[in-house]
């Protein structure tokens, strides 16, 4: 076990593969109690144990790629549409296993996962019930109804990042704030970013300024 946990997650499967007794080295819960995903590919890898032994959870996706899914899916191209389609629900099905599996998680960090929904998180905060650090970075879908799970199931949290997260509003932190003081809550551009808005809410307001004008 000593030997496994200085190695990476491909590693630890490759040497499993040499013999029986490694193979259950490999198994043993105690070894997979962190885990770190640097894309959305990685969780498709079958090259880790997912249980109830994992406490620390880290994806973060820093490629350029980034950017495509994080364009308003109104505004998307096809080939746009078609890249995000490939693994638009990958991330969000493994956190829902998560949700299912690791009971006693700790602290998720999610950077650039920018198809990861309110409805995972909470489920996430309402069946993890230890989870102490919530770390959300350019996570675009995240809203408010994430903000507010957490006031109703957080009890355990103790520190709340929603850095970068376009659609999360000044509101919503305020009710985190009056709700949750002890949490170490951290929103840095979130609230001061342009949020999405859809081409009939654009239209609308358009309509509403020229009537204002004609007035």
């Amino acid at each position: 076990l000593h030997l496994f946990s200085f190695l990476d997650k491909n590693s630890r499967k490759n040497l499993a593969k040499t013999c029986h007794k490694l193979l259950e080295v490999f198994q043993d819960p105690i070894l997979w109690s962190l885990l770190n995903f640097n894309s959305p590919t990685e969780l498709k890898k079958h090259n880790f144990l997912l249980g109830p032994a994992l406490k620390y959870l880290s994806i973060c996706w820093h490629s350029e790629r980034v950017k495509v899914c994080n364009i308003e899916d109104w505004m998307k191209n096809n080939f746009q549409k078609d890249f995000c389609n490939k693994h638009e629900n990958t991330v969000t099905d493994f956190l829902l296993e998560v949700g299912n599996r690791c009971p006693n998680l700790l602290s998720l960090t999610l950077s650039g996962c920018g198809h990861v929904t309110d409805d995972c998180l909470l489920l996430l905060l309402r069946n993890c019930p230890s989870l102490k650090t919530l770390k959300l970075e350019n996570c675009v879908r995240i809203t408010d109804q994430t903000l507010e799970a957490v006031t109703l199931y957080g009890r355990s949290l103790q520190t709340l990042h929603v850095d970068f997260c376009r659609n999360i509003t000044q509101t919503g932190l305020e009710k985190v704030r009056e709700k949750c003081p002890s949490v170490m809550l951290s929103a840095e551009r979130s609230a001061n970013m342009i949020p999405d808005s859809k081409p009939e809410k654009k239209f609308t307001l358009g309509k509403s300024s020229r009537k204002l004008v004609q007035l």
